[in-house]
């Protein structure tokens, strides 16, 4: 029991001497140095203002070749899917049926014409008669009738022949414009204009391609008005101009584009806009060529129009932008390498940068690279950067000459490495 209490009072003694030896030291807090930050000054160049919309590709001209008579088809004279000029014969209709019509009605007609001839020929004999009083009155009438009527029977009977001639012709079906044929839809050996005028097969011109998108009320006007100011500019007087479309360009991109590759002109807008929608419909053209061509009817587009220039506007690494509850921001280091928050408001993307309309400095240090650690009202350790380097050609071109280098490392032989000193080989 006596040697518990002596160990207690050992350790209670030491846990005592510990304590005030640590009351002895100075508790200092060693503060973590600022993160580290990329900074970039603003890009600042001219920019060109558009604007943007989502449209659909239409072939210039599409045509449903139909069976325009009733028959056996007997002949299909295409390959589906290619090329094929105005005119060009595609299907043929089992012609006999109305070869024969054709006979029929033309044999009527000369029949016609003979009953006209014998009954000129025969009012011709008595109104001389008649004139010698010779002959009657009633028949110089009678035989004035039977000429009328027969000439009349002339003409229903050449309608009869054109008809019949129109239905031989349509048993040779051609192209009714120049393009690309599609799949035959009857087999031959099938049976079609019956009852219907039976599809056949369809031609489609894509070269030049539509393109149809919608524009608002509101960008409409703002489109009218810089228009009508750029032709003052020229000397033109918008007054005095009448049944001239508008010099626009359009640049379009598909799905799987980046950017606007092609580009094409303004073409036709429809009368009025629709008081339902509140937008206007136009079109666009755009040249199409080759085989397969890069445009194809149906296909989803985004469509480009450009407004006009301003210099010197700053632009951001689209990175460097955030949002929330309060709207649009960047983060900005200032002169003594604090953070402040920069309520800003954007534009159009270009590049993978973001033009700033409002709310930034040409001078300004904007974070691009950090910016989840960047806050506002702390220091940083900013380092500077390029903001044209952060552009995503720019960035594509680096990784593209980086990709290439290493190419070239790995293919290059490998350096035998250094004899030893001394040593033989």
């Amino acid at each position: 029991m006596l040697r518990v209490d002596l160990l207690a009072l050992v350790s209670g003694a030491s846990l005592l001497v510990a304590v005030l030896a640590g009351c002895g030291q100075e508790n200092r807090f060693a503060e973590p140095p600022p993160p580290k930050v990329t900074v970039a000054q603003p890009l600042i160049q001219e920019i060109t203002d558009y604007l943007e919309f989502t449209g659909t590709t239409v072939a210039s001209e599409f045509a449903e070749v139909r069976a325009r008579v009733s028959g056996i088809l007997q002949d299909m004279n295409f390959e589906p899917g290619t090329e094929v000029e105005q005119g060009a014969p595609l299907f043929v209709i089992d012609p006999a049926e109305y070869a024969a019509d054709l006979q029929a009605a033309q044999a009527e007609l000369a029949s016609a014409q003979a009953q006209y001839r014998r009954a000129n020929t025969e009012f011709e004999r008595a109104e001389k008669l008649f004139k010698q009083k010779a002959g009657a009155e009633a028949e110089v009438v009678k035989w004035q009738v039977e000429r009328d009527v027969t000439s009349a029977d002339i003409l229903r009977a050449q309608a009869k022949v054109d008809r019949a001639q129109l239905n031989l012709g349509y048993t040779q079906v051609t192209a009714p414009i120049a393009g690309r044929v599609g799949r035959n839809q009857v087999e031959v050996g099938n049976l079609v204009g019956e009852g219907e005028a039976t599809v056949l097969t369809e031609v489609t011109d894509d070269d030049p391609m539509y393109v149809y998108f919608n524009l608002n009320e509101r960008d409409l006007l703002r489109v009218l008005a810089i228009y009508r100011a750029k032709m003052k500019e020229e000397g033109v007087d918008p007054g005095k101009v009448s049944g001239e479309k508008l010099d626009i360009p359009l640049y379009l991109g598909l799905a799987n584009e980046e950017g606007y590759p092609h580009e094409g002109r303004y073409d036709f807008a429809e009368s009025s806009v629709d008081p339902d929608t509140g937008t206007i419909q136009l079109r666009g053209i755009f040249d199409n060529p080759g085989r397969p061509p890069p445009l194809l009817p149906g296909l989803f587009a985004r469509v480009r129009l450009p407004l006009g220039t301003r210099p010197d506007v700053p632009l951001v690494s689209e990175r460097a932008i955030g949002n929330d509850q309060r709207g649009t921001y960047l983060m900005v280091v200032n002169a003594e390498n604090v953070v402040e928050r920069r309520s800003v408001k954007t534009g159009q993307r270009i590049d993978g940068m973001i033009v700033v309309e409002d709310g930034l400095q040409k001078d300004d240090r904007v974070v691009v690279k950090g910016v989840q650690r960047a806050r506002p009202g702390r220091k940083v350790d900013p380092e500077a950067a390029d903001m044209a380097g952060l552009s995503t050609s720019a960035m594509k071109a680096a990784a593209q000459d980086a990709e290439q280098a290493a190419s070239i490392k790995r293919s290059s032989p490998e350096q035998p490495q250094a004899q030893e000193a001394g040593g033989g080989p």
